[in-house]
């Protein structure tokens, strides 16, 4: 049974640890107004970055469609849809109040955007969109004379689409692509409010924005990025990284919460960025996926900036009594903000909000368009780095400087900037059967201490080469199992059969016989250091790395780096001649450790199928190509690798070492 009682315990540590350290800079550099007037612009780049709208994608035709309209005493409801790209089809429902309520002849209605949170509308396998769940919200607005659009959320619409793709699915390539569902939904967000500019009921100045829990968080993702919206009542959506990483909170929420996390976030720049314009913070007191005292920290920030600017009145924090739940004190205080800002009236609140319809009633399609991309949207919506074969040994260098600027900032920005000493440890040695294997422990960064497990022949006193493999979790088990059956000699197995050791055993016994030392490396979360292996833990573990601007697999790179550092402080391994090695996923590893490796090394990446299934920090297949990877390695190491090449892979690597004029060993 694997003991993951000090992998658990060093993983929490860490992610206290970062935790921290982004919530002390989070905002600290802002001293005054000028400081923030100078930077917001930039922040607000990098929050659309982001998001994966970094640039914007075109805004092509809306082909808005009205479907249906249904009429009450006090509002009308057309039935519509829009395309936010072409194929990326957003289902919603217009409230208008009716001719005359709340407003003066000729004038315009002020409009709020209403996006929808997690409420499930479906039967017997047709959905009907969240916007029927939150019907109440819609007709109330109209009948308190607001022109309100409310719109289906990408996975919960009538075409349903995915949010959960780390959450459930084990999508793990959105993160090295960019891509996270909170962008489609700040982008059908932005489109949104092109098609109220465009109604002539509205006044195009005069735009708010609403929404709970899901409704909430996209809330916060527009009103942040565009400054169209006047006034925004995020409810249940936000809290501070301390109640998301630390207490938990990742784990009773879906991928569309979050942007992905590249330039080291905590929540509060993200509230601060709707500055100066009015905003209001709502929430319950005991709500568990957004607890209060989360809640009020990022509050208290994003009102310092708010001070800064003199426009301290615009911002409110509204607490109610109640958990994760949708109730009228929420909603009332949410119009009495928006009557304030948007229509300058204080009078009181005299009715409620109340659903009108069945969800068949708002439904919006008949059938559903076959030229849709919701369901695969994820595929597209960030694109993939583009292939590019260098003209020149001077374009290939510009290329190459890129490239490796852009990994440092994107992918590996989490990387500690000062790291500690290895502080390179023999912990324990063994001897038999004419091997030597030992066990070092090195720090990898504060508070990570790992260990290289070596193998080497007792005869051999300074080998001349050798091999560190950075394994998973099943490597690890089948390299230990090979070293045991070395060291033990076992030629059979107890029934008497033919030869019972491994072939990876046979394997490392080759190297070991040509000279060579094996040095069995795994990185924290690997053998030793390996934490609560339940499919759970491990999914919302992996997704806490997410939240600190990196992932499981960048701490992966770090570490091997350290590692091959380590072993080279190793006294017999001082001046030998290393091999890194890396298979399935870590055949990324291997590579991308490489390039942050001065001396030359022989890389070997093995791995069978494409390289964005997983196994990658964020950002690259964003940044790089597989082949621009395996080029990038190859131009300081001589590089082996096997896989499964695309045929634009094949061609790059067939011209690249020619126009840079390798020799023949150096890419295999």
């Amino acid at each position: 049974v694997l003991d993951t009682s000090r992998g658990d315990q060093m993983i929490a540590a860490y992610f206290r640890r970062e935790t921290a350290q982004l919530r002390d800079a989070c905002l600290a550099e802002i001293k005054t107004a000028d400081d923030w007037n100078a930077n917001k612009d930039e922040y607000r780049r990098q929050l659309r970055e982001m998001l994966g709208l970094d640039p914007l994608p075109e805004k092509t035709d809306l082909r808005a469609t009205i479907t249906g309209k249904l009429e009450e005493a006090e509002f009308a409801v057309e039935k519509l849809h829009f395309q936010s790209q072409p194929g990326l089809y957003v289902t919603g429902n217009l409230y208008l109040p009716k001719p005359g309520k709340m407003a003066k002849p000729g004038e315009k209605y002020p409009a709020i955007l209403y996006v929808c949170g997690h409420g499930l509308e479906k039967k017997n396998g047709v959905s009907y969109g969240n916007k029927a769940h939150y019907q109440h919200h819609g007709a109330w607005l109209a009948r308190n004379g607001y022109v309100c659009l409310t719109i289906d959320t990408l996975q919960m619409g009538e075409i349903e689409g995915i949010h959960h793709g780390t959450y459930q699915y084990n999508r793990w390539w959105w993160l090295s692509r960019g891509y996270t569902p909170a962008g489609v939904e700040a982008w059908n967000c932005v489109r949104a409010l092109d098609y109220l500019q465009s109604r002539p009921e509205v006044d195009p100045e005069k735009l708010g924005v609403t929404g709970r829990s899901g409704g909430g968080a996209y809330s916060w993702w527009i009103a942040a990025i565009d400054e169209r919206i006047k006034c925004a009542v995020p409810v249940a959506g936000i809290t501070d990284l301390q109640n998301h990483v630390v207490d938990g909170c990742v784990e009773g929420h879906c991928d569309c919460m979050y942007m992905l996390n590249t330039y080291r976030w905590d929540y509060p720049q993200v509230a601060a960025l709707v500055a100066p314009r009015p905003l209001m913070i709502s929430n319950t007191d005991s709500d568990y996926i957004f607890p209060l005292d989360g809640v009020v920290r990022v509050f208290d920030k994003a009102r310092r900036i708010y001070k800064l600017l003199g426009v301290e009145d615009k911002i409110g924090l509204n607490i109610t009594p109640g958990g994760h739940k949708d109730t009228q004190e929420l909603q009332v205080a949410a119009l009495r903000f928006f009557n304030h800002h948007l229509k300058g009236s204080d009078d009181p609140v005299e009715n409620y909000a109340k659903k009108y319809f069945e969800p068949e009633h708002l439904k919006v399609f008949d059938k559903l368009p076959a030229d849709q991309i919701n369901t695969k949207i994820d595929e597209s919506f960030v694109p993939a780095a583009k292939q590019r074969i260098p003209e020149s040994k001077e374009a290939w260098v510009k290329m190459r400087e890129g490239w490796l600027k852009q990994l440092k900032e994107k992918s590996f920005r989490g990387w500690p900037e000062n790291p500690p000493p290895l502080d390179v440890k023999l912990v324990n040695e063994r001897e038999q059967n004419g091997y030597r294997r030992r066990e070092y422990e090195f720090t990898s960064e504060e508070g990570v201490r790992l260990k290289l497990y070596y193998l080497a022949s007792v005869a051999l006193e300074k080998p001349s080469r050798f091999v560190l493999e950075t394994v998973d979790q099943q490597a690890f088990e089948r390299n230990m199992s090979a070293f045991e059956s070395i060291l033990i000699a076992q030629k059979e197995s107890p029934a008497g059969t033919p030869e019972a050791v491994t072939l990876t055993a046979k394997e490392i016994q080759e190297w070991l016989a040509n000279g060579l030392a094996v040095i069995c490396f795994g990185s924290r979360g690997i053998g030793e250091t390996a934490w609560d292996q339940s499919p759970k833990k491990q999914i919302q573990n992996r997704r806490r790395f997410m939240l600190l601007g990196e992932n499981w697999e960048g701490c992966q790179v770090w570490d091997t780096v350290r590692a091959v550092l380590a072993a080279r402080e190793i006294e017999p391994l001082k001046s030998a001649k290393a091999t890194l090695v890396g298979e399935s996923d870590r055949a990324a590893t291997a590579l991308l450790a490489s390039l942050y490796l001065p001396e030359p090394l022989v890389v070997r990446a093995l791995r069978v199928g494409p390289l964005d299934l997983g196994g990658l920090p964020i950002n690259v297949t964003k940044t790089l190509s597989f082949s621009a990877l395996v080029a990038l390695a190859a131009d300081m190491h001589q590089v082996v690798y096997a896989t499964v090449l695309l045929e634009s892979d094949q061609e790059y690597l067939k011209h690249q070492p020619q126009v840079l004029e390798w020799p023949s060993e150096q890419l295999y």
